[in-house]
């Protein structure tokens, strides 16, 4: 058990009401992002691990394209632009706490890279349109990867028709067919 002193406190009764009720899930940028997604036709999962042995949620997830959205907090995921460089209250504990929720995002983009899927990462101040077309062109471009003897035999009854074309990835995206 870490030792009273070093346990991280609020500086005011304000401030711990204000950080006892941020959610986890479901967050304001998160939701524009899943609107501007669905709105483009895109249907995804919500909160699932895009890896059954993999111990984290991705925010949104594409199964059938192996793509998993992360929308990070610019103060919690270290922002370049708005993530605080010094830390008023709690100076020891934070930079600390930033520093490891860094190399949990690291690890986890390496071990679905390792599996063949693509980890988005997204900051919390981005537009949500322009985060769209970057989750919408890492889908159409993994939608269409070649398809290997394992699962090129799939039936219709396991769910699986036939492999995706490229003009069937760019149709479902609204992009327009390519000749």
């Amino acid at each position: 058990m870490p030792e009273r002193w070093r346990t991280p406190f609020a500086s005011s009764e304000a401030v711990h009401q204000k950080m006892s009720t941020l959610t986890r899930r479901d967050t304001g940028p998160e939701l524009a992002l899943r609107r501007v997604l669905h709105r483009r036709g895109l249907r995804y999962r919500v909160h699932r691990r895009p890896l059954p042995d993999l111990a984290r949620q991705a925010d949104i997830v594409f199964p059938g394209a192996q793509v998993a959205v992360f929308v990070d907090g610019c103060f919690w995921h270290g922002c370049p632009e708005h993530g605080r460089r010094e830390h008023r209250t709690n100076g020891w504990y934070w930079p600390k706490k930033i520093a490891a929720n860094k190399d949990r995002d690291r690890d986890t983009d390496e071990r679905l890279i390792a599996a063949g899927w693509i980890p988005i990462r997204i900051w919390e101040h981005e537009q949500p349109d322009k985060a769209a077309d970057r989750v919408a062109g890492a889908i159409a471009g993994n939608c269409c990867r070649p398809w290997t003897r394992t699962n090129a035999g799939q039936s219709r009854e396991e769910g699986r028709i036939g492999p995706p074309t490229r003009r069937t990835a760019r149709r479902r995206l609204g992009l327009g067919v390519v000749s």
